[in-house]
């Protein structure tokens, strides 16, 4: 059944996400302003009452599904709306602020501008650094406290969550995506399962020539711990990171970025991060990464 096609196609995936998501739903008519919206909720295949809950509430249509990862259950959801001419996709874990959303849609009207992302907060008020560079060897190590460019992913300048700006890659946890700028793409790639297909969606885009600009005027809390974080998240996580720098570059910076990332990660379990050693034990043992991810065949993931 396809639905009347409102102004925007609302897309949210939720996994055991009963804890938030009725947050994000109760938040959702004000930030809309008096934008309409088509409101699709995936469930992949959560084990709490997330589904049940969703249904009860009659203010979204949902989608029960196995898991199929965070990019599948988008395209699912897109596939399901009603066809608008922008899709607004958003993370369970977030609650938005009143009149969030008109910003977005009338910075997606300038030209060029292919997605939208908005200003994030904690729940006590503070920005976060959700604005990145694009991956390089350089910012492989993940030096973001140096706060230099050519060695930061992170955008932590304060200024520049300021005024609005143009931006490699964001944070896509909220992004308003033109229709177009979908459909050229063709969606989000599904082999990355879960991590960086929102870095692949806006690197792609750029590649297109569709622009991704920030917008300070829109304003959403990031409450965090929407699906939780374990050790094989943190794979999926540090593994996606390889292949997508893999699929962009050639063999021998592939290999360079690979050899940066586990040095990366041994900082990290000196300083106390035993997700991290699971994530090394992965790189180096293709064996032991998660099947969902489709990589377990050579030790440079593709």
């Amino acid at each position: 059944m396809r639905f009347v096609a409102a102004d925007l196609d609302v897309i949210i995936v939720t996994y055991n996400s009963a804890l938030v998501v009725g947050d994000l739903l109760d938040s959702l008519p004000g930030a809309l302003g008096g934008i309409s919206g088509d409101v699709v909720v995936v469930d992949n295949g959560s084990c709490d009452d997330t589904a049940g809950l969703l249904e009860a509430r009659g203010d979204c249509r949902v989608i029960r599904s196995a898991n199929v990862g965070y990019a599948g259950g988008i395209n699912r959801g897109v596939r399901e709306a009603s066809g608008a001419a922008a899709i607004l996709v958003l993370n369970p874990d977030v609650v938005l602020r009143p009149g969030s959303i008109p910003p977005l849609a009338q910075s997606l009207g300038t030209p060029g501008v292919g997605i939208v992302v908005p200003q994030f907060q904690s729940p006590d008020g503070v920005i976060e650094h959700s604005l990145r560079r694009e991956p390089t060897l350089g910012r492989a190590l993940g030096l973001n406290r140096t706060g230099l460019a050519v060695l930061s992913e992170y955008v932590t300048q304060a200024e520049l969550y300021t005024a609005p700006q143009v931006v490699d890659w964001a944070t896509g946890a909220v992004m308003l995506i033109s229709r177009a700028c979908y459909d050229v793409l063709g969606g989000l790639d599904e082999s990355y399962f879960l991590y960086s297909e929102e870095t692949d969606l806006l690197l792609r885009a750029r590649d297109a020539g569709f622009r991704t600009r920030y917008d300070h005027r829109s304003v959403v809390v990031h409450i965090g711990g929407g699906s939780g974080r374990n050790d094989k998240t943190h794979i999926m996580q540090i593994v996606n990171r390889v292949r997508l720098y893999r699929r962009r570059h050639g063999s021998a910076a592939a290999w360079c970025y690979y050899g940066l990332t586990i040095v990366s990660e041994l900082t990290w379990i000196a300083r106390g991060h035993p997700q991290s050693t699971a994530a090394v034990r992965a790189l180096l043992r293709p064996s032991l990464r998660p099947v969902e991810l489709g990589c377990s065949d050579r030790v440079m993931p593709r």
